[in-house]
């Protein structure tokens, strides 16, 4: 373990293009709505992806009262050479913490949350439980929320996946992140392959009634060749949602930026990937995984595919009707004091 002191380089760092153009721009926060979120978040002592890896849309998200949540911890077992996420010996879990996240969208009157940790490689199940017991504890607070999970890939460990599914989120993130090429490079421990896996076998755990969704970010110095590539492999595994975005440097120590994509070319790769088969696609600079995340609406998809099934079973195709399971009567609970 290499401590709080970041990842190791792995790339020449003379390939990093140190100025970024014109259309990398973030608007700093001028709105009401942002001080109260950040003031929420502490209250509930919560941990946010939005603040630790350092999201350039941060602000922008937090002043429309939206955030997304990193659970188990700040401290993550991996040390990937994108990520600002620190790396050092993770702390126990907390048990209170599934409670506080939902009472987080209560306040927030949120429709649709998403719900993110590091990996836990220390833990046998990689924080699987954790991330079920959150689930079911936003659902039982908000039973009409939508609930999108962004997951490390629990080193293909199918029965630990099948826990998290088992609580039935509407949409199942894992991301991609590169291409096969750059993976050893870029992700510390994953694989490609088994990423791919992952988020295959989620969809079938299901019965296919969840939306699969993956990103990748450019500008590591990947070919398009192999972008095209890459988003061929993930329709193969039944993602339907894709993110594309600029990979942006967070400190010296991090990858290079080897190439600033033009907004023209993240538009190509929208055109691109809509014509290939993606049911939706967010492409562009500042794009990240969550980025507006609830402007897709990739659930209703799983209502129209079960509605053309004939197996609606009298649901009249609103989101909150989808086939999930009632939330555990130990997370049935009045708000966090």
């Amino acid at each position: 373990m290499s401590g709080c002191h970041g990842p190791r380089m792995k790339m020449n760092p003379d390939l990093h293009q140190d100025k970024k153009p014109s259309w990398i721009k973030v608007r700093l926060p001028n709105d009401p709505v942002f001080w109260s979120t950040k003031s929420l978040v502490t209250d509930l002592k919560l941990v946010t992806v939005c603040e630790e890896a350092q999201c350039p849309n941060r602000w922008e998200c937090w002043g429309q009262g939206t955030a997304t949540f990193m659970i188990a911890g700040e401290k993550c077992t991996r040390a990937c050479g994108f990520c600002a996420v620190k790396t050092a010996k993770p702390d126990a879990l907390e048990d209170d913490e599934p409670h506080r996240v939902a009472e987080a969208t209560r306040r927030m009157k949120l429709n649709h949350v998403v719900i993110t940790a590091v990996a836990r490689d220390d833990l046998r199940d990689g924080g699987a439980e954790h991330f079920q017991q959150t689930i079911e504890a936003v659902r039982a607070l908000n039973p009409g929320i939508i609930i999108e999970v962004l997951v490390p890939d629990f080193n293909d460990r199918d029965w630990a996946l099948q826990m998290v599914m088992d609580a039935r989120p509407h949409i199942f993130n894992h991301n991609l992140e590169t291409v096969e090429r750059l993976t050893p490079l870029v992700r510390s421990r994953a694989q490609y392959q088994r990423s791919l896996a992952v988020l295959k076998k989620a969809k079938a755990m299901v019965d296919g009634k969840v939306a699969t969704k993956s990103g990748m970010m450019l500008g590591l110095g990947e070919r398009r060749e192999e972008v095209l590539q890459a988003m061929d492999d993930l329709l193969d595994h039944d993602v339907t949602v894709l993110t594309l975005g600029q990979y942006l440097r967070p400190t010296p120590r991090h990858l290079p930026v080897v190439d600033y994509l033009h907004p023209d070319q993240f538009d190509d790769y929208k055109q691109v990937a809509l014509e290939k088969g993606f049911r939706h696609v967010a492409s562009g600079p500042l794009v990240r995984s969550s980025y507006h995340a609830a402007d897709f609406r990739p659930e209703l998809d799983i209502l129209e595919d079960v509605e053309k099934t004939g197996s609606t079973h009298g649901l009249d195709l609103q989101p909150e009707d989808l086939p999930i399971p009632a939330a555990r009567k130990e997370f049935v609970r009045g708000s966090v004091a």
